[in-house]
Order: C-alpha cells, then structure tokens, then sequence
C-alpha cells in the first residue's frame, strides 16, 4: 500500500493523497460530498489497480479527509482546483477520471481541462447545488442562506452541515447541465435505482448533455447511491476496464 502525500494547494491548504505507480492510463478516484479517500469504493478501486499492475490516485480535497482546511469554507471550484493541483503534481499523461456523486460534477469540470483516455460517473451529481439544495430550500431558508450565510441541514449519513451561501454561489459558476459537454472519449455512467440522494433523471441529464460517441449509461437495479455492494463494484471495475 502506497503511503500518504502532501502538496500545498491552490489556496494554501495541505492536500492528501495516496498514488500507486503502475501501467497507464492512471486511475484518478474522485469522491462525493463530504466523502473522502477511504471510503469503500476508493479503497477497494485501489487494490483492484494494484492487482493488475495500474497506476492509481485518490486525494482527498481541502476540508475533506486528511487533507487541511475547513470543510464550509469550500465549495465545487475549490474542490475541482484542489483535484487538479494533485493530479497534475502526482501523474502524468492520459488519465480515468472516476468520479463519485460529487466526484462526478468534479470530473465533468476537470475533463475540460486535463488530458483524459476515459470518464466512469458513479451516481454523478452535477449541478447539485442548484437543483438540489436551492431548487429545495423554501423562501424562507433561502433568504437565511443569502442574507446570514448559510444554513445547517440534517444529513442521513453523519452529523449535520451547514450550506454556504459561497457554496450556492459558487455552484452557479460551475454549472454543467445547461450546455452541451464535449468528451472525446469514451464514458459510462452508473446509476442505482433506489439511490436516495441522486434522481435518475440526473444521470439521464448528464446522459443528454454529454457529446461523446462512445457513451453508456447503465441503471443498477435495487441499488442506492453508496453503491458500494459487491456487484456494484464488479460494475465499476467493468467500467473502467471498458473505457481504458
């Protein structure tokens, strides 16, 4: 197992990651909200690139992790900035961008930056910001957001969080579903059916939105957006594998 690194970031924050050299095109995980490089997937994706000889990067973004930083002075493009430093810092040549909930709008935005051999979104969330937590919010908790900042939210998973009116903000500058999205390589998409945080209807917009000839999306039946039972990872695996 590779050992944990440090870059300083963008913003001077302390960024973590773990890369595992091996054959290219590198695997780069990119997790969700809140998430960070341990989880199962990412930890499970690393082991499978190291059995087979791939090169592999998780990280873990500013306020996330082992990384520095203060989780609600972030937001999606100091998130995809801090993805960028390492990934520039850490690898080299055509890249998998696999990106998880968030991690998909991530890697949406990064593939129009960095050299990539291929895209997997694993219950992508683009554009959550505004379709999800503003498109939600009452008048009311609007204008707390707007005019005190933020507001706290109950989360189903840990503790609660507080939405920043910089997140809200920021989200809008980085929208993803209200143009067309060129890639020029291959793409899969995997969806579950019972996920409870990202609707169907996301993954078919991304599906609508993204212009590459080589495009799949694939719904999982019975499976929530942790997507991380032993047949959603075969799934991931045969993604990646499809499109490197």
């Amino acid at each position: 197992m590779a050992e944990l690194s440090y870059i300083s970031g963008p913003r001077g924050d302390r960024l973590a990651y773990v890369f595992t050299p091996g054959a290219g095109p590198c695997v780069v995980f990119l997790s969700g909200y809140r998430s960070d490089m341990e989880g199962t997937k990412a930890v499970h994706l690393e082991a499978w690139a190291v059995a087979r000889g791939r090169a592999f990067l998780r990280l873990d973004y500013a306020g996330h992790g082992a990384s520095g930083g203060v989780f609600e002075d972030g937001c999606i493009g100091d998130w995809a900035a801090d993805a960028e430093a390492v990934i520039r810092a850490a690898t080299e040549g055509p890249m998998v961008l696999v990106g998880s909930s968030m991690g998909g709008w991530i890697a949406c935005l990064l593939s129009q930056r960095l050299d990539l051999a291929g895209f997997v979104g694993i219950a992508a969330a683009p554009d959550f910001t505004e379709d999800g937590f503003w498109a939600g919010f009452s008048d009311g908790q609007r204008r707390r957001v707007m005019e005190e900042g933020g507001i706290e939210l109950p989360s189903a998973y840990e503790d609660p969080y507080v939405v920043t009116r910089k997140l809200i903000e920021d989200g809008r500058r980085n929208l993803v579903l209200r143009a067309p999205l060129p890639m020029t390589w291959p793409v899969r998409l995997l969806q579950g059916t019972e996920d409870e945080a990202v609707e169907r209807s996301v993954a078919l917009a991304l599906l609508d939105r993204i212009e590459a000839d080589d495009l799949r999306l694939t719904l999982v039946k019975g499976a929530d957006h942790r997507f991380s039972d032993p047949a959603c990872l075969s799934a991931i695996e045969a993604a990646i594998e499809a499109v490197s």
